[in-house]
């Protein structure tokens, strides 16, 4: 069987930087102390990844056709149907997203979303102790969800001997229906997005004061680092005056 075409250079970019950026700023948050500066760096990542999430939704739209949203199977009747043909030998062929990646896909998204807006709010000094725990919850929830279709992967490549994880590589797939229309490249637009997020990254670089952990973004001033508590500070203002009295 003759593979055919079926994800364009740029949603294999968002996949990959999707999917190492988060990876990144999820290890970095659960294995460094926040009083560290390389806990910062989990911050930038997770910026980045909602940056890339942002003209990925554009791609959604204007993108070729599996890229698109609107070819995203969603309906919980397929959901169900694809659930069953895992546990049998018959299964539909599905030329794009099959319904569990679709889900997947757009779980994951709405996640770093969600992380993306609490950890600006963090960052910005916005947020309490309650939003700190939507944000770790956001990401369990996020990790949870990259296990779970990593195991759906294994299980459907297994099941029915398809490599389906090889589409996210060469954009090709051998198991898709007949009918199907291989899609365009789009390589040009693929190498823009990757040139675009590098420039992005660059510039909250450049714009990151390592010595005070402050990051100046589009005029907004963020503290990358462990908040301060206000209380615990002007506990020791009050203490020096006291001093400085005697």
């Amino acid at each position: 069987m003759k593979a055919k075409r079926v994800y364009d250079l740029p949603t294999r970019v968002f996949h990959w930087l999707f999917a190492t950026l988060f990876v990144v700023a999820f290890t970095i948050s659960n294995t460094v102390d926040d009083e560290s500066l390389v806990f910062s760096y989990h911050m930038l990542a997770g910026l980045t990844l909602s940056f890339l999430v942002a003209w990925r939704l554009v791609w959604g739209v204007i993108g070729t056709t599996h890229a698109r949203f609107s070819d995203f199977p969603l309906h919980p009747r397929k959901l169900a149907g694809y659930f069953k043909g895992l546990l049998s030998r018959d299964h539909k062929l599905w030329s794009g997203h099959n319904p569990a990646s679709s889900w997947a896909a757009v779980a994951m998204m709405a996640c770093a979303v969600g992380l993306g807006i609490t950890g600006y709010l963090m960052a910005s000094g916005l947020a309490g102790e309650d939003l700190e725990e939507v944000h770790e919850l956001l990401a369990n929830g996020f990790l949870v969800i990259v296990l779970l279709h990593l195991a759906g992967i294994v299980l459907h490549t297994s099941k029915h001997r398809d490599p389906i994880w090889k589409s996210m590589v060469n954009g090709e797939k051998q198991h898709v229906p007949d009918h199907s229309v291989p899609v365009q490249a789009r390589r040009i637009s693929g190498v823009f997005f990757l040139v675009l997020t590098t420039a992005f990254a660059g510039y909250l670089l450049q714009n990151f004061n390592s010595d005070t952990r402050e990051l100046n973004l589009l005029g907004s001033s963020l503290h990358l680092g462990e908040a301060e508590d206000e209380d615990e500070h002007e506990s020791d203002d009050d203490h020096d005056h006291d001093h400085d009295d005697d």
